[in-house]
């Protein structure tokens, strides 16, 4: 199996890594209360998802 021949730098590796972003979770509306939820989750405040009740939040 072939392995590098010289160390690859600082700088060309930085160059690389360039487009490795962090990105911001994608966000919604819960349609049971209107609170901004993380999408695909269930709603922290009211317990809902998908029009049905998962959990009673605490309070």
């Amino acid at each position: 199996m072939p392995n590098p021949k010289r160390r690859m730098s600082k700088s060309r590796t930085a160059k690389r890594r360039t487009h490795y972003k962090a990105h911001s979770p994608a966000l919604g509306v819960c349609a049971n209360c209107g609170e901004v939820k993380m999408t695909h989750r269930a709603c922290p405040s009211c317990g809902y998802y998908n029009e049905k009740s998962m959990f009673i939040p605490k309070s």
